[in-house]
């Protein structure tokens, strides 16, 4: 069968790397889940009486966000599919080659061509990478049906360009550089597998702590005992990058309502009013589903959803160095004004 139409971890291949799973290891996470719940598979509990979801997880899935239109309105693979998905997926492995991140490694598989996340250095190749899980899903998102992201409001599509307008050129200031490369964050949720997408769990009795690898970013989110009783009120005014979250437990779930977040932090070009609705549920030794809903009317025609299986990890969380903000930022606009400098003399060197 062929396939037609249609981003770098300090984890490398090497065996000093305890990977949490074989590579390309073909686990349908969602038989694996069928499959514990028919054996009766209880969540453990924390001292506090809590579902227990401490450790590290990782999400290094392959399947995309969004499905590819060759999939149509399917929401999973055939078996020969699959199989042949896993077939292609192992060549495009042992040729090594570039680095695929996110939505990059499966649309290779698809399309049979490798595009380059640095063309102009080449610096990101396939040891950077980690394992990838394979599963037979052709989409995260669950709702809408086709497995797509619904359309853009026109009051999106107004604010976007109207920020690309008033954005300084990449060298006029640091405000023209992207925030992740200024390591400020990478917006929320993080949802990119493969590039230091790794995340520890903690739970107290009254908060849990959520630690990102990537840029180190820590959620400490406090626990309600009612949240229909107990209003989630904050001053409009305080706006922060990753929002106000409060969560709660309903049987073996904890649900996180997220809000106020700032009109600069990222996410889709989602405006700041957007409304996250996060579930993290233990469904197995090895798996916490973690669903998410955003319903944000400024910008999409309607709410949608998605579900990512993270799979337990060995690994403890690495510290990210980010160095572009420290030294790389002033290098880049030192430069620029060197070289403003030197066509104003007439030098062109």
């Amino acid at each position: 069968m062929t396939y037609t139409n249609t981003e770098m971890n300090v984890r490398t291949a090497g065996p000093s790397s305890r990977r949490l799973l074989a590579l390309f290891a073909a686990i349908a996470l969602t038989g694996q889940v069928a499959a514990q719940q028919a054996n009766d598979w209880e969540a453990p509990m924390t001292p506090y009486g809590h579902p227990d979801l401490q450790g590290v997880w990782a999400n290094n899935s392959s399947t995309p966000l969004e499905r590819p239109e060759i999939f149509g309105d399917r929401a999973t693979l055939s078996a020969e599919e699959f199989a042949e998905l896993r077939r292609q997926a192992q060549e495009i492995r042992d040729s090594g080659g570039d680095a695929l991140f996110g939505d990059g490694f499966l649309n290779a598989v698809i399309t049979g061509e490798v595009q380059s996340y640095d063309p102009s250095t080449g610096n990101y190749d396939a040891a950077w990478m980690v394992d990838r899980n394979l599963e037979n899903r052709t989409s995260l998102i669950i709702d809408p049906s086709n497995g797509r992201i619904p359309p853009m409001t026109e009051e999106a599509r107004a604010r976007l360009a109207q920020r690309n307008a008033n954005r300084p050129g990449e060298t006029d200031s640091y405000l023209g550089r992207p925030l992740q490369e200024r390591c400020i964050t990478w917006g929320m949720p993080y949802i990119m597998a493969g590039y230091n997408s790794y995340y520890q769990i903690v739970q107290g009795s009254d908060s849990v702590a959520i630690i990102q690898e990537m840029i180190h970013d820590v959620r400490v989110i406090p626990i309600v005992e009612a949240p229909e009783q107990d209003e989630f009120v904050l001053d409009d005014r305080v706006r922060l990058w990753h929002g106000a979250s409060r969560g709660w437990y309903e049987g073996d779930t904890l649900v996180v309502e997220t809000r106020n977040f700032s009109d600069q932090s990222l996410f889709r070009g989602a405006g700041a009013d957007r409304l996250f609705m996060e579930r993290y549920t233990r469904i197995s030794e090895d798996v916490l589903q973690y669903q998410f809903t955003v319903e944000d009317p400024s910008t999409w025609e309607r709410p949608w959803t998605a579900i990512i299986n993270y799979t337990a990890s060995e690994d403890p969380i690495f510290e990210y160095a980010c160095h572009e903000g420290n030294y790389a930022l002033m290098g880049i606009l030192s430069g620029a004004r060197a070289a403003e400098r030197n066509a104003a003399a007439g030098n062109n060197q």
